[in-house]
């Protein structure tokens, strides 16, 4: 019997009643909904399907619900994209415009006061590399240090700074109450930073008489500053090695990954190891030598599942 267990996304391609009954039959233990993307009339369903096709297989599958998070990304902009230069100006700005060569709004209305001078800004998962020079109460003036293109709606990180988003935020309270009433099986908080955060879905689960695992998913520098603590009140963990490799220095990943394994093997809780597993499979229908040693890793290192996102 397989003890490693099996998460997968349940996306665009793989929604269909034909495409869960394949992932059930060939041994899918547990179905992700990522509340990043989709209605809740989407989402209900898709645990629908799910719960109809794991009965009539007779194979038991487990509904995690991804809670998206506080994920802090750039506005919209024009197309094809902007390219950005080393030694470039570039503003971000928390006013709601339409995006020029130099100047895109963000998400998070409060990032001008959580920057300073010196502070590194990545964009695109990393991929874009900014320094901030000054700020006002809008605008964080930038200078652009690693180029490319930037498109619309990329992920923000601050690998040298702190933001102070709240991790739970209102959609994801919505969601969660959603979940609760809709018979999932666990809740996965995004961008968790402190145990605080987890306390706060406990809390809310509480109130509304239901007391599902909570599993963290450590992608924020700061987490890893309280990780017993979080690991302490979590009922899981979740290594979401995609923000967290650009939260943290690349070559770090491996080594935090092994940490965080043994440390919640110690404990008793589950740990799940996220993030381009066996990525190069959405193109090739075999995966690369190294996606299979790096599932063979977390496999031998301990890990109680591997999760496919792409």
């Amino acid at each position: 019997m397989r003890k490693t267990k099996i998460v997968c996304t349940i996306g665009p391609a793989s929604s269909s009643p034909e495409a869960i009954k394949g992932l059930i039959e060939n041994g899918m233990n547990v179905a992700r909904l990522n509340f990043s993307h989709g209605t809740h009339d989407e989402h209900k369903e898709k645990i629908k399907i799910i719960r109809e096709i794991s009965e009539s297989l007779g194979k038991p599958v487990a509904i995690l619900q991804d809670l998206c998070g506080p994920k802090i990304r750039i506005g919209k902009v024009i197309e094809p994209g902007i390219t950005l230069k080393p030694g470039q100006k570039f503003i971000l700005t928390n006013e709601m415009i339409e995006s020029s060569d130099n100047r895109v709004s963000v998400s998070y209305t409060n990032l001008p006061n959580e920057v300073k001078e010196g502070d590194i800004i990545l964009l695109a998962d990393g991929m874009l590399e900014l320094v901030v020079q000054k700020t006002s109460k809008t605008d964080i003036y930038c200078e652009v240090i690693t180029g490319g293109v930037l498109t619309s709606h990329k992920g923000i990180n601050l690998p040298t700074g702190t933001i102070k988003a709240a991790s739970l935020t209102e959609k994801d309270k919505k969601d969660l109450i959603f979940g609760l009433a809709n018979d999932i099986d666990y809740v996965a908080l995004s961008f968790v930073r402190t145990a605080e955060d987890i306390l706060n879905v406990k809390e809310i689960m509480k109130k509304q008489n239901v007391n599902l695992p909570v599993i963290a998913k450590i992608e924020k520098h700061e987490a890893l500053d309280n990780i017993d603590k979080i690991l302490d009140v979590s009922d899981g963990i979740m290594v979401a090695r995609g923000d967290l490799g650009v939260e943290i220095p690349l070559e770090n990943v491996p080594n935090i990954q092994k940490m965080i394994v043994q440390r919640s093997n110690a404990l008793g809780k589950p740990v799940i190891i996220a993030t381009q597993m066996l990525r190069s499979m959405v193109d090739s229908p075999r995966p690369t030598r190294a996606e299979a040693t790096d599932v063979a890793n977390a496999v031998l290192d301990g890990a109680d599942a591997v999760m496919l996102s792409e």
